[in-house]
């Protein structure tokens, strides 16, 4: 059965923008694995499978996209918690509309399940 890009999002692509951006904000800002849950809003055990793999397993390889998850985490960093809406919508309609995550075109354009 094919999924729908706003499937795929939700089970691969959101997951993944919480993983870099969490990675981002520990390993860029210096956020403790603690404070990054916080900014995020998810718990310090889900940033923790963020940063071992065993969420967000699909890649990001656009430098642009990845440009942008940096862009988002220190907009996040130096303001209140609103921002992780907004930005982690932004960064999911900029990797729909650029089909930017390694396995976005196999699994969506041809239809793969």
């Amino acid at each position: 059965m094919r999924r729908t890009p706003c499937e795929y999002m939700l089970w691969n692509g959101i997951p993944t923008i919480r993983k870099e951006l969490a990675e981002t904000l520990i390993k860029r800002f210096g956020l403790s694995q603690r404070q990054a849950a916080e900014k995020l809003g998810i718990t310090p055990a889900a940033v923790c499978q963020y940063l071992s793999k065993k969420r967000g397993k699909v890649d990001v390889f656009d430098e642009a996209i990845i440009q942008e998850i940096i862009i988002s985490a220190e907009r996040i960093v130096h303001n209140d918690d609103s921002y992780v809406i907004s930005e982690t919508c932004r960064i999911c309609k900029l990797v729909q509309k650029n089909k930017k995550f390694s396995q976005f075109n196999e699994e969506i354009l041809k239809g793969k399940d």
